[in-house]
């Protein structure tokens, strides 16, 4: 059938909410998303917060156990609102294992990625990676589920064409799966204590000419965390929703934060509209 001018309709950004939230370690990733609606953890790896009592499937140490738990929260009744993968960066590394595991184009099995040859691996891995992509996307849109995914920090070095290099804050995920991961994320949040960088001089023999040197400090508080939503070139980070360039993370309250911006959850309260 022919599309027309009469097929024209309003659409809105009203699905549950696809986010990823990194950072360092112990900067309270697991404990943000621990505060969405309604959370069942799907656990890569082994660490949970102390302070935390999470719904879990234990420790899932293989991509089809992974995938199992999915189709169970697919299947079977349950009122679970938000779907946690901890962590993604974890995650990489069952599919590699198995994209290893079934081998080349002639079932073949492989020992490391590496072994495939002239980057195959990798791209063998993104189709083993895009089933577990399509089990989110079948959980949000039949199962009306949030998809959250935690993910490790890493300091690399960012070759920018039109200035000198610098270090950045990146997802610690391999550079060909990386976007296959973010591509359709609503939200990419940083997790991270703010540092301030003080100057300070002393005066020594440094030179001939016995001038001051001069060398930095950085102080930040212990407790104070804020959750980036807008991308700098100190780190990634991107949002749909209109969320400020930072706002404070206080445990407990974090979501509620996010909230106010984000589609609404389940039988969550509504969102309230961005300023």
């Amino acid at each position: 059938m022919a599309i027309s001018l009469a097929d024209l309709r309003t659409v809105r950004a009203d699905k549950p909410p696809r986010v990823l939230i990194y950072g360092n370690e112990g900067v309270g990733k697991t404990t943000l998303a621990s505060e969405f609606p309604n959370p069942v953890f799907l656990q890569t790896e082994e660490g949970t917060p102390g302070e935390l009592a999470l719904q879990s499937f234990g420790a899932l140490d293989s991509f089809g156990a992974v995938m199992e738990a999915m189709e169970a929260l697919y299947n079977d009744p349950h009122e679970f609102q938000t779907m946690v993968l901890d962590s993604v960066t974890a995650l990489q590394r069952l599919v590699f294992d198995e994209t290893c595991r079934r081998g080349d184009e002639h079932g073949s099995a492989k020992a490391r990625i590496e072994d495939f040859g002239y980057g195959k691996g990798y791209v063998n891995a993104k189709n083993v990676l895009r089933e577990f992509l399509e089990g989110c996307n079948l959980l949000r849109r039949d199962r009306g589920m949030a998809i959250v995914m935690i993910a490790h920090s890493v300091v690399t070095k960012f070759d920018d064409p039109e200035t000198a290099s610098y270090d950045r804050y990146e997802i610690d995920l391999h550079k060909h799966l990386n976007g296959e991961i973010t591509r359709d994320l609503d939200a990419i949040l940083l997790l991270k204590k703010p540092v301030n960088v003080k100057g300070e001089t002393k005066q020594g023999a440094v030179s001939k000419n016995d001038k001051t040197t001069a060398r930095t400090r950085a102080e930040g508080s212990a407790s104070t965390v804020l959750i980036h939503g807008v991308g700098k070139p100190a780190f990634v980070a991107k949002n749909r929703y209109g969320l400020p360039e930072s706002m404070r993370f206080d445990r407990g309250a974090g979501y509620d934060a996010l909230a106010q911006y984000l589609p609404r959850i389940g039988n969550s309260a509504p969102a309230k509209a961005a300023a």
